[in-house]
């Protein structure tokens, strides 16, 4: 993982409009719109942190990490289906191209943000990431990256196409 840079958002411009991600993400293309979302991220402006997912120095995927505390109507939206606890964080991802999709990397990339959570933030107690139910892809991938179901319920949905339906998952910070 790498943090992602100003330079890459026309990279990251290119995944948002892929059809198997678009599906998911439903994020405005246009430069100014991804400068506009994640600029403020990539410059240290905002709560959340954008990373690039390495594959052998290829970029091959985005995470977005960030404290739900830092998102606090998000955070209220969550808690009325789960618990979130203090110091909670959580993760958005993708796998940029189609062509590196099903092949484990997902999870992989989801594991490897966790760990890295640890130790970026000794004070994060699990990470929470609810996924509309719909996108089975996604909750299979976390689940593989270790995350537990923990709950479900209704959060309104990214792309409006989607039920509210949402399952949530879970992994704690591991005990000394």
């Amino acid at each position: 993982m790498a943090p992602a840079r100003r330079g890459r958002l026309p990279l990251v411009r290119r995944w948002l409009a892929q059809p198997h991600v678009a599906r998911w993400w439903n994020h405005e293309t246009s430069a100014e719109a991804v400068l506009r979302d994640f600029g403020p991220a990539v410059r240290g402006e905002e709560p959340s942190e954008v990373f690039l997912a390495l594959l052998d120095g290829l970029p091959i995927g985005l995470v977005q990490r960030y404290r739900l505390a830092g998102y606090p109507e998000y955070r209220d939206e969550l808690s009325r289906v789960v618990d979130v606890p203090a110091g909670a964080m959580s993760v958005d991802y993708l796998i940029g191209e189609r062509a590196w999709t099903g092949r484990g990397l997902g999870p992989r990339m989801i594991a490897s943000m966790v760990e890295r959570t640890w130790s970026d933030h000794p004070d994060a107690s699990c990470v929470l990431v609810p996924v509309v139910a719909a996108n089975r892809t996604s909750w299979r991938a976390l689940e593989k990256a270790g995350l537990r179901r923990v709950g479900e319920g209704n959060m309104k949905p990214d792309n409006p196409l989607d039920e509210p339906l949402h399952y949530v998952y879970r992994v704690d910070r591991p005990r000394p």
